[in-house]
């Protein structure tokens, strides 16, 4: 069993970013790719993160619903995006460039699922001295503890900017590339996060440069 910590917690600011960032992105989409206003969408977003961030205690299930409602606007553009592909609608450029806004709403969307989820989400994380029980084994995890000590890395654990990093590279490579996935869930999420990115690069992308 991992021991208590006595530092202080993982900071919440980073998924509060995240998910305003999204929001403000589909905010620059094509109105037509909203499911409603979009100050609607980025003040809602903003007011549940703020919130997240000022009430540590409604820290977990503000976030899930910040990340539950980038998701849905996600989801509902890329829906409306592939039908107005699919029925010739839209100029060449626009379709790139809402296919290039959905493809970085997707990796920072399910970067805040993967923070939030992994081994109890962030605050659980950091009241521990060893991070253990994750979804995912960071290539840090993976040395050997002398190797860790030597390089000062003993007592490391996942950040933010880490499951960024992951989600980058599975929307990109369409894999999880450097982290083997240890989770079931991390796996489901894994295959509909690359589905999100190939049918928006594969799909989407690929059609608007035909047209072109």
């Amino acid at each position: 069993m991992s021991r208590q910590r006595q530092t202080p917690p993982e900071p919440s600011w980073p998924g509060a970013v995240a998910v305003v960032a999204v929001a403000i992105l589909n905010w620059f989409l094509p109105s037509s790719l909203s499911a409603g206003p979009g100050w609607f969408g980025v003040a809602l977003v903003g007011t549940l993160a703020l919130s997240a961030v000022l009430i540590p205690k409604w820290h977990d299930w503000l976030g899930y619903a910040t990340a539950a409602i980038t998701t849905f606007a996600l989801a509902y553009a890329l829906w409306v995006l592939i039908g107005d592909l699919t029925s010739h609608k839209g100029l060449p450029a626009d379709l790139l460039l809402a296919a290039l806004m959905l493809w970085s709403m997707n990796v920072v969307v399910f970067a805040s699922w993967y923070w939030r989820l992994d081994a109890g989400g962030p605050h659980h994380r950091s009241r521990h001295e060893v991070y253990c029980g994750g979804a995912f084994l960071f290539p840090h995890l993976a040395l050997p503890i002398e190797t860790r000590k030597a390089l000062g890395t003993e007592d490391w654990r996942p950040q933010f900017i880490d499951y960024l990093f992951l989600a980058f590279n599975t929307s990109t490579a369409f894999s999880p590339t450097d982290v083997p996935v240890l989770s079931a869930w991390a796996k489901v999420l894994m295959m509909i996060q690359s589905s999100i990115s190939l049918a928006t690069l594969a799909m989407v992308a690929a059609r608007a440069v035909n047209i072109l």
